[in-house]
């Protein structure tokens, strides 16, 4: 078996959705395995004759009929809207997706009690936000771990009894955690409305009701599922959420997910289930810099917002899409986190035939703080070419180079907007080797280059 693990080398948004659809169809892949993150996910697919969806749970292979979704351990579950987006890819025409759908039991299952505290600590940082999707994935990664005796996990969605008493439980921890932010930000937490639901009777058993569905489809299932099915696909796609820019460890704090978005989920799973697959890890970046929220943008630019047409827009937790030039400043520590690259996939090329020139970033300058003795880092001159952040700095050291990394000056380099020579650039600032590049937003426009692993 050969798998296939699709790894953002950005703030996300860099086109997974798309190379996930592309890899399915051309490998003929029988299963995508999501392996980290979780509901927040915008993966977008457009099929060749027309239908879009913005892929959150289901893996981004579900237009094609033969193929498999499994949401590892890995994965944190919004299951309402986990029911809802598969009746709306019914809708479009995709044949009784819930078949097709496996959860593995030991996921972790996002509740309305952790949306609305997700919700209430938004509005209380006012114009601090760490823009959050609102799904709530962070609070209920944090309290499974202050309070794992209480966390839901999919398998328990199988015993209505033991689910309202964790439920009781997580509304009460969530309640303490909030109403000091209440107290704090009264006016404005309290006229959004989002404190109603601790106090409402009614909700836990609403919940659990509207729910049910995932136990009498079978949904919840161990890995020996995941092991039958790869048993018979030659091909495998593990794909990724979020990106190497957010990650928990690597990214740059506060702004990151509650989850590790390297390939190392996939590579354990791998190693457990299918220790003898060939695999090969996949990179996708933009042509461009994206980042959908607020934090560190260096190569930030209103020259790219009038041009670029975006499945995803504003919504009320995120904000608007920001855009910057290519930053081969945070493409080389991205390449740096991951490891190992077997192809790296340029997408949304078909950009640079709007613009008059490419532009792209050297380095930075006026880089304070960015410098400092724990900070691994190359200073050409008075430029900054190449940073590492130790793993064993603190949360306060992480965010002071995060505020550094917000007040830099790129260098940037203008060039011609020929599709070969922007490669052949990108190749040399980053030293990897393009294998792949899309032109649009199907799979119809992906075209794979010689050094591409088949």
């Amino acid at each position: 078996m050969r798998a296939y693990i699709v790894v953002d080398l950005g703030f996300g948004d860099s086109g997974k959705g798309l190379l996930t659809d592309f890899l399915v169809h051309h490998f003929e892949a029988g299963v995508v395995v999501r392996y980290n993150g979780g509901a927040q996910a915008g993966h977008n697919v457009v099929t060749p004759d027309g239908r879009h969806h913005t892929f959150s749970q289901f893996g981004s292979g579900a237009f094609n009929p033969y193929v498999k979704t499994y949401l590892s351990r890995h994965v944190v579950i919004h299951p309402k809207a986990l029911l809802i987006e598969g009746n709306i890819l019914e809708g479009k025409g995709v044949p009784d997706p819930f078949s097709r759908l496996r959860l593995n039991d030991q996921a972790l299952i996002i509740t309305p009690f952790h949306q609305a505290a997700n919700h209430i600590r938004e509005i209380a940082r006012g114009a601090n936000r760490h823009g959050s999707c609102g799904v709530g994935v962070g609070e209920a990664v944090e309290d499974a771990l202050l309070h794992p005796e209480n966390c839901i996990l999919a398998g328990d969605l199988r015993n209505p009894a033991l689910l309202r008493r964790k439920l009781q439980s997580i509304r009460e921890q969530e309640r303490q955690q909030v109403t000091a932010l209440c107290e704090e930000n009264s006016a404005e937490v309290l006229l959004s409305g989002k404190f109603e639901i601790f106090e409402r009777e009614d909700v836990i058993d609403t919940w659990i009701s509207s729910i049910s569905q995932i136990d009498e489809l079978g949904l919840v299932v161990t890995d020996s599922v995941l092991e039958h099915w790869l048993r018979d696909t030659e091909n495998v796609v593990f794909e990724g959420a979020q990106g190497v820019l957010l990650d928990a460890e690597a990214g740059f704090h506060p702004y990151t997910t509650w989850s590790d978005c390297t390939a190392t989920n996939a590579l354990n799973l791998i190693k457990e289930i299918a220790p003898d697959s060939s695999v090969f890890q996949i990179g996708v970046i933009r042509s461009y810099t994206v980042r959908h929220g607020p934090g560190p943008l260096p190569t930030e630019t209103d020259a790219l917002s009038s041009i670029v047409s975006e499945h995803n827009k504003y919504n009320e937790w995120q904000g608007e899409v920001r855009y910057g030039w290519f930053d081969a400043v945070l493409a080389r520590y991205a390449l740096g986190v991951t490891g190992r690259l077997d192809s790296l996939v340029v997408t949304h090329l078909d950009v640079l035939s709007r613009l008059k020139t490419w532009k792209y970033c050297l380095g930075y300058k006026d880089y304070q703080g960015l410098n400092d003795t724990s900070i691994e880092a190359t200073i050409s001159g008075d430029i900054l070419t190449n940073f590492h952040l130790p793993t064993f700095l603190s949360l306060a050291e992480r965010t002071q180079f995060t505020e550094g990394l917000s007040t830099v000056t790129p260098v940037l380099d203008d060039y011609d907007v020929d599709d070969e020579t922007v490669i052949q650039k990108i190749e040399s600032l980053i030293g990897q080797l393009v294998g792949m590049i899309s032109r649009g937003p199907s799979a119809e426009n992906v075209e794979i280059l010689n050094s591409f692993p088949s």
